[in-house]
């Protein structure tokens, strides 16, 4: 079966300064702004990890380059939710995800509640 070319959809391709957010340079940054601008508890450790829970403790997000454990299983974020009706969840982002790939996953986990 051939397809008319007017009826597909249009290929996009940004241009490569749109791309720029696609090689991540291990920095919390994007996330602990989007975070901190929502009024969740930040806290830092010793040992370089980050660790912050929603205002209504139902969401924990943990920056973990530091943690041995995380590494291991080749780990950098953890999100954690607990919502009131179903069983909890746990999604992970390993080192090669851009930290601005994690804050866009947030934003939209937390624009769904």
């Amino acid at each position: 079966m051939n397809a008319s070319s007017t009826l597909l959809p249009a290929v996009v391709r940004p241009a490569v300064e749109e791309r720029a957010w696609l090689s991540s340079d291990h920095c919390a940054s994007p996330v602990l702004e989007l975070l901190r601008g929502l009024g969740w508890t930040i806290v830092d450790t010793s040992e370089a990890n980050v660790h912050c829970t929603s205002p209504d403790g139902r969401v924990y997000v943990g920056w973990l380059p530091e943690d041995i454990t995380a590494w291991k299983r080749g780990i950098v974020w953890q999100v954690r939710v607990r919502p009131s009706d179903a069983a909890p969840r746990i999604q992970e982002f390993g080192p090669d995800t851009p930290s601005d790939a994690v804050a866009g996953f947030l934003a939209t986990l937390i624009a769904s509640r």
